[in-house]
């Protein structure tokens, strides 16, 4: 069992974790207004397996050598960016105006593990979770289990907010597809989107 105090220090915390902007948010708003609030789901769902993947090699020790060895994370960081850039050359090599009809059938899983790629691409990921899981871990108990109860409220309050984010997103984008000039502009701000979140990525220092 964890120390309750621990435990009720961690939610708020965690809450104002989840709301605040970031990567991840940024990512479901793009998916949202690219390609509707189903895939923006998908995409939620893939950040939040990424974000458990990530707790589970800290609990056991694995994200904490990745880190220690700057080799390992600009490797990580760069494929990261890489893929980042990828992703928006793909939103402006297929406009929403050739798939506006389709947008129910574009494949949910494709979008899963985009997000899925990005989340676990992205080093400051693993950072994050070094740095402020252990400070509610007990180390009387098992640390392991603690860090995926403590990664699963925080993956838990990631679907909520991102998926209430990339909803929204998904029923406006969903609207503006109907409109050629809202069309032509779309895929330019998801590009846009994922663009930024690739220079984030490669101007990020290991120690930050």
């Amino acid at each position: 069992m964890m120390d309750p105090v621990l435990f009720l220090t961690f939610i708020p915390a965690c809450l104002a974790l989840n709301l605040t902007p970031g990567a991840d948010m940024m990512f479901c708003l793009g998916q949202g207004l690219r390609a509707g609030p189903r895939a923006a789901m998908a995409a939620n769902l893939g950040i939040a397996a990424g974000c458990m993947v990530h707790t589970t090699l800290a609990g056991l020790g694995l994200g904490a050598l990745a880190a220690s060895h700057p080799l390992a994370f600009d490797a990580i960081r760069w494929i990261g960016v890489a893929y980042l850039l990828w992703l928006a050359l793909q939103a402006l090599r297929h406009p929403l105006h050739l798939q506006a009809t389709a947008v129910t059938r574009k494949p949910h899983l494709r979008v899963f593990r985009d997000a899925l790629a990005v989340n676990l691409l992205n080093p400051k990921v693993i950072l994050f979770i070094l740095a402020f899981l252990p400070q509610f871990v007990d180390p009387a108990g098992p640390v392991l289990p603690q860090f995926l109860l403590l990664g699963g409220i925080l993956a838990l309050g990631g679907l909520l907010i991102n998926g209430l984010v990339g909803t929204f997103a998904g029923s406006i984008g969903g609207r503006l597809a109907r409109s050629p000039a809202a069309a032509r502009w779309l895929p330019r701000v998801s590009a846009a989107i994922f663009t930024a979140l690739a220079a984030r990525l490669a101007v990020l220092e290991r120690t930050s």
